[in-house]
């Protein structure tokens, strides 16, 4: 009988590289946060490295004497390969490679290799190739290394075209296309965005930082059953669940991509159609981790991230997650939410009091109306239902006694 072989997929060993350029910035707190990516991403972090500099090495990253430190440190350690903090440019990627003999990469690479790894939607795998070759187009290497003539015989002689010159314009016919598909997803998701103001349902987008505890939320309010885990970007794609509030008024929820520290422009770019599901969405559900020590920083991050998209004029509610973990006492507060409240998604604790607030700020902009609607008109009833909150409804002589709370427009056209 032949003997079976059980072939065990060899783990990453990776040194982790970061530059502080200033006292008292966040460098040790940024790399904690790329160990938990790296984490995420599969790997096994085997060392830390952080260099003091005014500012960034152009060519290398870090100082060359730091570079020998780090050549001693990867064999020592017996690293793959080592991970820098913030994007590298196609100079220091050369370098390093050059310098180093390992395998060179940086926070973007590990946030895309995580993402493609959570796309599950056509939108999110076009977003992350979409975001992939853009990465790729601007790091391309090999000038003068490799020629390559297209095709042969007459009509066909000559320099031909060079490999990486090839390589960009395959890229670029790529990225084309899949803008086009993309562009397409977009006007999919605007025909439902205005399918949805039509029907005047209210909805409302869940925004914060990765693993704050949003799609827990989500589905505890909803039963989404949106998968949860303790690792950044657990979630990629956009889920919209229905939360049937009193009186059968109907919200949409939206749970949306976590944000992050350091997060590259053209990443931002490339999820620009699934982000602004915040900036189309009629209010703000801000999820923070209030156990997390960098909680004030984090918030911070998540609200420059929706105002790099736009987002603005929006009633906020800030929920402070995940107060069974917290180990201190300190008062929590955002000056830039209109409510905020505590709970706790995983334990289902506080989760009433938000839907209960939440009907309250819907309620805000109705009128409330006592009425008794006849019933050769009875068809209203449904139009309350559906755009409005009805609390009370009974069959008398003279037709049907309402207590409801009804949005202007829709006053205008019933009474």
């Amino acid at each position: 009988m032949a003997e079976i072989f059980e072939m065990e997929e060899l783990k990453e060993r990776v040194i982790l590289v970061g530059v502080s350029e200033q006292d008292g910035d966040d460098a040790e707190d940024s790399l904690a946060e790329l160990a938990e990516l790296v984490k995420t991403a599969g790997a096994e972090v085997v060392g830390t490295l952080i260099q003091k500099r005014e500012r960034i090495h152009p060519g290398t990253y870090v100082g060359t004497g730091k570079v020998e430190e780090l050549s001693e440190l990867i064999y020592d350690t017996g690293a793959t390969g080592i991970v820098c903090d913030d994007e590298l440019s196609p100079a220091q990627l050369k370098n390093l490679e050059q310098l180093l003999d390992t395998k060179i990469m940086d926070r973007t690479l590990i946030i895309l290799d995580i993402f493609a790894a959570h796309a599950t939607t056509s939108e999110g795998k076009i977003q992350v190739e979409l975001a992939q070759l853009r990465y790729r187009l601007s790091r391309l290497s090999g000038l003068g290394r490799s020629m390559s003539r297209l095709g042969g015989g007459i009509g066909t002689r000559g320099p031909g075209e060079k490999k990486l010159e090839m390589d960009r314009r395959l890229i670029n016919d790529r990225i084309a296309q899949l803008r086009r598909e993309l562009k397409e997803v977009e006007q999919h998701r605007d025909v439902n965005r205005a399918k949805r103001k039509r029907n005047q349902v209210p909805v409302v987008a869940i925004v914060g930082y990765t693993n704050a505890g949003k799609s827990t939320l989500l589905n505890h309010l909803t039963d989404a059953q949106v998968l949860e885990e303790d690792k950044l970007f657990a979630t990629l794609d956009p889920t919209t669940r229905v939360l049937e509030l009193s009186g059968k008024q109907e919200v949409l929820l939206t749970d949306t991509v976590g944000f992050i520290r350091k997060l590259p422009h053209h990443l931002i770019e490339a999820f620009k159609s699934t982000l602004e599901e915040a900036k189309y969405a009629d209010y703000i559900f801000h999820v923070v981790d209030a156990s997390n020590p960098q909680r004030e920083k984090q918030m911070h991050i998540t609200y420059q991230t929706l105002d790099d998209l736009g987002v603005k004029d929006k009633t906020i509610v800030t929920l402070f997650n995940k107060q069974d973990l917290r180990t201190d006492h300190e008062p929590l507060h955002d000056f830039r939410a209109d409510h905020v409240l505590n709970i706790s998604a995983g334990k289902g604790e506080g989760l009433s009091r938000v839907t209960e607030l939440l009907e309250e700020i819907l309620r805000e902009n109705k009128v409330y109306v006592e009425r008794v609607i006849p019933y050769a008109k009875a068809g209203d009833i449904q139009l309350i239902r559906k755009s409005g909150e009805l609390l009370e409804e009974e069959y008398v002589p003279e037709g049907i006694a309402i207590k409801a709370y009804v949005p202007m427009d829709v006053y205008g056209k019933l009474f």
